[in-house]
């Protein structure tokens, strides 16, 4: 345990030096070496060719609330596409007016993680889409019960048969998370820290640009780098100095729960910061609400330091530049029950 958090805190620690004020181009490769740009396409996930028909399946999946046992939630409802990909709440409402125990991660950009939830139980956006189903404090559902409903509906079983042709029996729980996943794929949204990765000088503003060089020569990129800033590994929550329970509840030991090494109390996901401005509040509990808030924890428990507030309000400025635009989503109009659609329920479902 001492080697592994030694061995975090020098990467964490680890800074670029930049000039007093470094040029756009200097400022620009060194963040190339650490960041990289969204693509311009939908990007490929494994074993699972997505095509516009499963697209589609996948956007009625999304917004349909009749795969959850109550018919109240869809997945839209903890994964807003109108208000930053998360419900904006500490921690969200499910079945029974439950309150869950984590905040919702947006699903923006989702696809580009190394894996899915806090702890990272699941690989994928297709293995992530069957899990709020079936949890008893989510949706309350069974994989049965979604593929009876969506049988039950002549629209679906077409609509399955375009997305998966050649299949037998194309209406599956496993098809039907693909076909979501298929569709979250899509959701990328283009900020303008994307246009200055890619050349344009003007897409940050000074004060924007200042924000990053502090970012990276702070080592805020040591756990957020990449093309999500973020979502590509796991650290202490605290490695440095270990926040109060109020943000870092002691009955939440993060993926412990996954592993169960004990190396992995208190370990998160680090959350990728794509669209951050917009998706409060913060960290897994869901505790903080401000983002100039956040940043100073995450100085005092990840880096040790005291930012200040002129540096906080920097990084504040480049955050904000990774606020993306969101893709143009319509509304679907979702095939009407029959006869042999079973009723919503109030009690959770078992086998």
């Amino acid at each position: 345990m001492k080697n592994m958090l030694t061995t975090i805190a020098v990467m964490l620690l680890a800074t670029t030096a930049f000039a007093a004020d470094p040029t756009p181009t200097e400022l620009r490769n060194a963040a190339l070496d650490l960041f990289k740009p969204l693509p311009s396409t939908t990007p490929a996930v494994a074993n699972n060719l997505i095509t516009p028909d499963k697209i589609d399946l996948g956007k009625a999946l999304f917004f349909d609330p009749r795969i959850s046992a109550s018919g109240v939630f869809s997945c839209n409802s903890c994964h807003n596409l109108g208000t930053g990909g998360d419900d904006n709440l500490e921690t969200s409402i499910g079945h029974g007016w439950q309150k869950g125990p984590r905040n919702a991660p947006t699903v923006f950009n989702a696809v580009f993680n190394i894996a899915q939830f806090w702890d990272g139980r699941a690989d994928d956006l297709a293995a992530q889409a069957k899990g709020p189903v079936q949890a008893g404090v989510e949706m309350a559902n069974t994989p049965e019960q979604v593929v009876a409903t969506l049988k039950s509906m002549p629209q679906y079983v077409e609509w399955f048969k375009a997305s998966f042709p050649g299949e037998e029996d194309p209406v599956t729980f496993d098809n039907f998370a693909k076909a979501i996943e298929a569709f979250e794929a899509t959701l990328i949204t283009p900020a303008p820290f994307d246009a200055f990765l890619n050349g344009d000088d003007n897409a940050l503003t000074a004060d924007q640009q200042k924000g990053l060089a502090l970012f990276i020569e702070k080592g805020c990129s040591s756990c957020h780098a990449g093309i999500n800033l973020g979502g590509e590994g796991y650290f202490p929550f605290g490695l440095i100095e270990k926040p109060g329970s109020d943000v870092l509840p002691e009955n939440d030991k993060g993926r412990f729960a996954v592993t169960a090494t004990a190396d992995d109390s208190y370990v998160f996901r680090a959350a990728p910061l794509r669209n951050v401005s917009v998706t409060a509040p913060y960290f897994h509990s869901g505790k903080v609400w401000d983002l100039k808030q956040a940043i100073g924890i995450m100085g005092v428990s990840q880096l040790g330091e005291d930012i200040n507030d002129e540096e906080a309000d920097l990084i504040v400025a480049f955050l904000e530049s990774l606020t993306g635009r969101v893709p143009e989503v319509t509304y679907p109009i979702l095939p009407p029950e029959t006869a042999t659609t079973p009723r919503p329920s109030g009690e959770v479902i078992t086998k």
